[in-house]
């Protein structure tokens, strides 16, 4: 509720009450207003709407950014899984910023439009009808007494001019008295005027009381008619108070991500994904796939046993191959064979797809290793 200023006279003040004549309009213009009001809503949260999507669209271009170069980072185990965590969060928290731009825009921004239409009746030329239908209920019931003030200020104009001229009249008289350049005759003349002018005044006071008495009779019937007028148009503002109030609390639901079980489901999983990291599972892992706890052939004492003469054929070149890989060295790095081949030389070997070798040697120039069957 606006007060008045400090600095704001009583003259001022009573200027500008609601009593005064056509002093209702700031009433009737509140329709205006408040149209006006959800259009400036809708545009505000329409921009909050397109802050949410690029917001969400910056979330899944750095979480795609970084996905390749974390997964290729030289951190592993549940420290790699952390970091990890942290590019899904931003995934998911992303498609959550893209639904609240999705809610502030199709269903706050659309609610809004659609009781922006049924409430604000639109006329023909301009306006609203509920301003109208105010403007003349308003004009209606100020129309008498704006007559009857009108009635009163000028008799109260008469009055006040009556006043002065009785006023100026003494001002003579008195001067006039004990003045011995002032024939008595004239000094007669002066004090008739002064009774005269006393004698308008009282008949213009008498008048200017008589309205007076009218207006204060009439004014319980005109605060009535436009309190009535008011209490109408206040029930309307009521309204629009408690819609843009459900609205407004839509749009809290909406932004308010504290309260989100979605938002609460990621950064939990984040903080146990975080809490998760184990120095010795790191460790124990990292030792067994890339240190002493690596399995492999030790060596181990060989028996001769000669050579079997017979003829020599596909068989037998492919298990020599096999010999001459086995004798070279043990140990080395496991691997799996992506397809089948059939050895072509007396070094190579044949195989399927899927068995597993010990890699003991690295390729050459043309992509060659040794290695040896398990």
């Amino acid at each position: 509720m606006s007060t008045l200023s400090a600095e704001t006279g009583p003259e001022d003040a009573n200027n500008q009450s609601f009593w005064m004549t056509g002093n209702y309009h700031r009433t009737v213009k509140r329709t205006e207003d408040a149209f006006q009001a959800c259009n400036d809503i809708v545009a505000c949260f329409q921009e909050r709407a397109r802050v949410e999507r690029q917001y969400a669209q910056q979330l899944s271009e750095w979480s795609t950014k970084w996905k390749p170069l974390v997964d290729a980072s030289p951190l592993y185990g549940s420290l790699l899984r952390a970091w990890q965590c942290f590019l899904s969060s931003a995934d998911r928290l992303s498609s959550l910023h893209s639904s609240i731009c999705r809610a502030l825009v199709s269903e706050d921004g659309d609610r809004m439009r659609t009781w922006q239409k049924e409430t604000f009746r639109k006329k023909i030329f301009g306006g609203f009808k509920e301003s109208q239908d105010f403007e003349t209920g308003f004009s209606r019931a100020q129309k008498p007494w704006a007559k009857r003030l009108k009635k009163l200020e000028k008799a109260k104009s008469a009055f006040h001019k009556a006043c002065r001229k009785e006023h100026m009249a003494r001002e003579r008289e008195a001067h006039a008295q004990g003045n011995p350049d002032i024939a008595i005759e004239k000094q007669r003349k002066i004090q008739e005027e002064t009774e005269l002018a006393h004698q308008e005044t009282e008949k213009v006071r008498a008048r200017y009381e008589k309205i007076l008495e009218e207006v204060t009779r009439y004014a319980p019937r005109y605060m009535e008619e436009m309190e009535s007028i008011f209490d109408q148009s206040q029930e309307e503002e009521r309204k629009r108070i408690s819609f843009l109030k459900q609205a407004f609390l839509s749009i809290h639901r909406h932004l308010d991500v504290t309260n989100n079980e979605s938002v609460k489901a990621v950064y939990n999983e984040l903080h146990n994904t975080l809490m998760s990291i184990s120095e010795q599972e790191d460790l124990r892992w990292w030792k067994n796939t890339y240190g002493p706890g690596m399995p492999t052939d030790w060596p181990q004492f060989q028996e001769w046993t000669p050579d079997k003469k017979h003829k020599k054929g596909k068989k037998e070149v492919e298990q020599k191959a096999v010999v001459m890989e086995r004798s070279v060295m043990i140990g080395g790095v496991r691997v799996r064979a992506l397809y089948d081949y059939v050895g072509q030389e007396t070094d190579e070997l044949s195989f399927k797809a899927g068995e597993e070798f010990l890699k003991i040697e690295d390729e050459d120039d043309q992509g060659w290793c040794r290695g040896m069957m398990n």
